[in-house]
């Protein structure tokens, strides 16, 4: 049976025999879950060291438990990084979600000129704080051992010096000639996949992609939904480095 899954942001350096506590919205989470002493559950930070715990007394607000096994894993390689153009509605979250079960690293939000979506003041904050939220979930329910990094929103000119760092710089467009299937995928080094909104990567936005080497690529005949271009991008290089 797989065990449930909770957050715990102080678990380095955990050893077998050790106390810990879950509290706030963790032990919430546990409540209506009806975690009882006894039980196994899964603890991981979201940085790399995860543990298995057995419970050993709820009492409101909080859940004691007691460490039986703890590892560490280091991230794995190459790093992915993925600016996600803003999406209208909810496919945001859906591409987060998505984005976090497949194994990117880190999500960056873009405010591209074409994005239908507009993030100011308190809809940004509330946005981001959606967006987080998504990963911090999905990234449980897909017992990864490092949660994914979701950015502050950027302009285009980041994503450009984003593009000028990475190993391989990765921008996704309909109308281009080449495939993604062409490019290089390296054992290490960082992936960095620009994902347009709705209405498309503008040309200006293209001509500053391209002052640093990152010229389009398309996936296939399809064109996919920016919410879902992202994932297939992603595993269709992972599937040639990580997953090998």
């Amino acid at each position: 049976m797989t065990l449930p899954v909770f957050l715990h942001d102080a678990l380095a350096g955990s050893r077998v025999g050790d106390d810990v506590e879950l509290s706030a919205d963790e032990a919430r989470h546990a409540a209506v879950k009806r975690i009882r002493v006894g039980e196994q559950v899964s603890l991981t930070d979201g940085v790399g060291t995860t543990a298995l715990c057995t419970v050993t007394a709820t009492t409101r607000p909080t859940v004691s438990l007691r460490v039986d096994e703890a590892a560490t894993r280091e991230p794995e390689l190459p790093r992915v990084v993925v600016v996600q153009a803003i999406p209208k509605g909810d496919r945001g979250e859906l591409a987060v979600e998505m984005l976090t079960e497949v194994g990117v690293d880190v999500i960056v939000p873009w405010a591209a000129s074409r994005s239908v979506a507009v993030w100011r003041g308190d809809k940004h904050a509330k946005a981001l704080a959606r967006w987080r939220s998504t990963a911090r979930e999905a990234a449980k329910q897909a017992r990864r051992w490092w949660f994914p990094e979701v950015t502050e929103m950027v302009t285009t000119d980041a994503v450009v010096g984003l593009l000028a760092d990475a190993s391989v710089p990765v921008v996704l467009h309909e109308a281009a000639s080449g495939p993604l299937a062409d490019l290089p995928v390296p054992g290490r080094g960082e992936i960095v996949i620009v994902v347009g909104p709705e209405g498309g990567i503008s040309d200006e936005e293209l001509a500053a992609f391209a002052t640093v080497g990152a010229e389009p690529v398309r996936l296939g005949s399809s064109v996919l939904r920016t919410s879902t271009a992202g994932v297939a991008a992603t595993a269709a290089l992972l599937a040639r480095s990580r997953w090998r």
